[in-house]
C-alpha cells in the first residue's frame, strides 16, 4: 500500500484517439457453395435470411450478414398482386426510416441515388440490403474500403454473368453526414472521378449496412429457386421486375447471394486513451515503503550513512482523490531511482 502520493495535474495528462483497422474478406464461396447452403438460415417470417461462416447449427458458427430486399410504395413494382408486396414495402420503409429519416411532414424519405436527400434527385426505389454483423464491422466500416463484386447481366448454365465491382470510391473525402444513422458514402461502379448522379447504392459506415440498387442487374437476375413459377432450374435468368413481383423475399435474397463474387472492407475500432505522465523528480520516491527495504532499522541499499538512498520502481498506482486504488501499471523491469536521477513514466489507460 502506498504511503506517499503525488497529485497528477492537468499538465500531466493528455487524451488520444487511435483508429485500428482490420481487413475483412468475404469470398463468394461463403455466401454460396462451400456448405451447400447449410450456413444459410431462413426464417418463417420470410423477410430476410442470415449468412454464417459455418453451418449455422455448429457451435463455432458466426453470423456475418443478413440479406433482404424491398421496394418503395411509390415503385412501379408495388402492386397488390405482387408476392409479399406489403412485406417488401415494410422492409424498405423500416430501413429508410432508420437510415434516411423523415421529412418535415413526418413522412419517411426514400433512398437517394446521390445521397442528396433534400435535392430532389433520382430515388432508389428498388433495393437490396446487406446488413453486416457487428462482429465484422466493429465500430464502423472504414471509408473508401468497401468493395462488393457481383455477377450481373444475363446468365447461362452455371455461369453467373459478368462481374461488376461496386465501391465507395473517394468516400474518405466526400462522405455524407445527413443521415440519422451517421456517416455514409455513395457506391459507384468505377473509381474514375465518381459522379454522384451515377451512384448505384449507399454504404452506411456506423450502421454497417450496404444498400444496393436493383438497377445494377441490367434487367436480369438469377433464379435461385426452381419452385418459383417464373424461374427455371439452376441459374436460368428472369427479368428483375418479374422476379421482384413474382417471387418471395427469400428467393430474391437467394438470387443476389448466388451472385456474390467477393466482399471486402476494413473495419474500424476506435481506441480512446488517457495518458498520465507520472514524474518522479530527483528528490522524490528515493525510498521504499516495502518492509524488506529495512533490516534492523537500517536501509539495506546503503553501506554507510553518507551513501545516497536508492529505490527500484516496479509499479505505478493511480489513486482517486480519497486514496482508493483505481489502476495499477507494471513495469517490464525495475527502474533504479536515486537523488541524481529523474524519471517520467508514461501510463496509458485504454477504453
Amino acid at each position: 500500500m502506498a504511503t506517499t502520493f503525488k497529485t497528477i495535474t492537468a499538465n500531466d495528462t493528455t487524451n488520444t484517439r487511435t483508429l485500428l483497422h482490420e481487413a475483412i474478406p468475404l469470398t463468394g464461396t461463403i455466401a454460396s457453395g462451400t456448405y451447400s447452403d447449410e450456413n444459410i438460415k431462413t426464417f418463417s417470417h420470410g423477410m430476410f435470411e442470415s449468412v454464417y461462416d459455418y453451418p449455422y447449427l455448429s457451435s463455432s458458427a458466426n453470423h456475418i450478414f443478413d440479406i433482404t430486399h424491398g421496394y418503395s410504395a411509390n415503385s412501379t413494382l408495388s402492386s397488390s398482386a405482387a408476392i409479399q408486396n406489403a412485406k417488401k414495402i415494410n422492409i424498405y420503409n423500416q430501413m429508410a426510416a432508420v437510415l434516411v429519416g423523415h421529412d418535415a411532414t413526418g413522412s419517411i424519405q426514400a433512398f437517394d441515388q446521390d445521397g442528396d436527400i433534400a435535392g430532389g434527385g433520382t430515388k432508389s426505389e428498388e433495393v437490396f440490403f446487406f446488413n453486416f454483423s457487428r462482429l465484422l464491422t466493429k465500430d464502423e466500416i472504414k471509408k473508401d474500403s468497401f468493395r462488393l463484386t457481383l455477377a450481373t447481366g444475363s446468365v447461362s448454365g452455371d455461369l453467373k454473368g459478368f462481374p461488376l465491382t461496386l465501391g465507395d470510391y473517394g468516400a474518405a473525402s466526400s462522405y455524407l453526414v445527413n443521415s440519422p444513422a451517421g456517416e455514409y458514402g455513395v457506391l459507384y461502379t468505377s473509381s474514375a472521378t465518381p459522379d454522384p448522379a451515377s451512384g448505384v447504392g449507399l454504404i452506411y459506415y456506423q450502421a454497417g449496412v450496404a444498400v444496393v440498387s436493383a438497377s445494377v442487374f441490367n434487367g436480369t437476375m438469377p433464379g435461385a429457386e426452381a419452385t418459383a413459377s417464373i424461374l427455371g432450374p439452376g441459374y436460368n435468368s428472369s427479368s428483375y421486375s418479374n422476379l421482384a413481383t413474382g417471387s418471395s423475399i427469400q428467393v430474391l435474397a437467394d438470387s443476389i447471394r448466388d451472385r456474390i463474387d467477393n466482399i471486402t472492407f476494413n473495419n474500424t475500432v476506435e481506441l480512446n486513451s488517457t495518458v498520465y505522465f507520472c514524474r518522479a523528480n530527483n528528490n522524490e520516491f528515493n525510498y521504499s515503503s516495502n518492509p524488506t527495504y529495512l533490516s534492523s532499522s537500517q536501509i539495506r541499499v546503503k553501506n554507510t550513512t553518507s551513501d545516497n538512498p536508492v529505490s527500484y520502481i516496479t509499479t505505478v498506482g493511480l489513486y482517486s482523490s480519497d486514496n482508493e486504488l483505481l489502476a495499477v501499471a507494471k513495469l517490464s523491469e525495475p527502474l533504479k531511482k536515486d537523488p541524481n536521477t529523474e524519471l517520467t513514466i508514461r501510463v496509458r489507460l485504454d477504453y
